[in-house]
């Protein structure tokens, strides 16, 4: 999420000169749940949206943003018949234990439901397909949903 991704020299080279942009290092919800700033928007790249309970993240992003502001997250697309919470392993250094990450993944119908029953309005949910060129050969799901009133 814009506002909570962690802090490192692409994302600075990213976000230079755009006025008002915060980077924050730390665990999403505790941020959501901490802050008392409201946003205009809240953006997840592969972030906190693909990687934390929905109904624990859906409603905590609901109460940041103010009316008319937009969630708008991007993943990867959900393998058929492989839905909900997914475990993946990280490999980490030859003598340490993978890390275990816990993904969300449902279908575009099924994130465009969810958002509807957290409180926001005008959602979407669609499949770009992978470049046609280079290495890439899975797409980007990319969700959005507006905060209702």
């Amino acid at each position: 999420m814009c506002a909570i991704q962690e802090r490192d020299l692409w994302q600075e080279s990213r976000s230079a000169g755009l006025r008002g942009t915060e980077l924050h290092q730390g665990d999403a919800l505790a941020f959501l749940s901490g802050t008392t700033t409201r946003f205009d928007s809240v953006l997840s790249v592969f972030g906190a949206g693909y990687f934390t309970d929905p109904a624990l993240m859906l409603p905590a992003v609901h109460e940041v943003l103010v009316p008319g502001g937009v969630l708008a997250m991007s993943q990867h697309p959900p393998i058929e018949g492989c839905y909900g919470c997914q475990a993946s392993y990280i490999p980490r250094g030859p003598d340490e234990d993978p890390a275990v990450v816990k993904r969300w993944d449902y279908p575009p119908e099924t994130w465009i439901d969810l958002l509807r029953t957290y409180g926001f309005e005008d959602t979407t949910a669609t499949v770009l397909p992978a470049p046609e060129h280079g290495r890439r050969r899975i797409g980007t799901l990319l969700i959005r949903g507006v905060r209702s009133a």
